[in-house]
């Protein structure tokens, strides 16, 4: 395995093996993507890595990553996809506040873990407000120095 140098941000490419995807979606589903475009279905997603590139020491090439889709759980109910939107935008405040909006990293693995458990140990709407509100006042008082 290639050691990554801190100032290495390997690019991700998703491979063409869908089959987990596919696998889960209705009949009606897949023609809606078709027929509808913009449609949007939400989904849970585990990606693994299937293999890396250019990063050998003679080689002037930036790294790469090529991930699979190797499960996926489809919503198929209009309640399934309020839970998943409300987990996205939960995990969304969160790297928000966190300042990571540029980059995911490690967090924490846990795919037995409730989706209405991850959502109460995110920030609420009124939590970002105030963490945006405590950082434009730090910005104002440096300025005003």
């Amino acid at each position: 395995m290639p050691k990554l140098s801190p100032a290495d941000v390997p690019e991700v490419k998703l491979d063409s093996a869908s089959a987990a995807i596919e696998a889960t979606m209705t009949r009606d589903m897949r023609r809606g993507l078709f027929e509808k475009p913009g449609k949007v279905v939400f989904a849970i997603v585990e990606l693994t890595s299937k293999s890396y590139t250019g990063h050998a020491e003679d080689e002037d090439k930036d790294p790469q990553v090529k991930v699979r889709v190797t499960s996926c759980e489809v919503a198929r109910s209009d309640e399934d996809a309020a839970a998943l939107a409300d987990a996205k935008r939960a995990m969304w405040r969160g790297r928000q506040i966190d300042g990571t909006l540029d980059e995911v990293g490690e967090g924490p693995q846990r795919p037995d873990a409730a989706l209405l458990d991850v959502t109460v140990t995110k920030p609420t709407e009124d939590e970002l407000k105030e963490h945006k509100r405590r950082v434009e006042d730090r910005r104002r008082s440096e300025y005003v120095r």
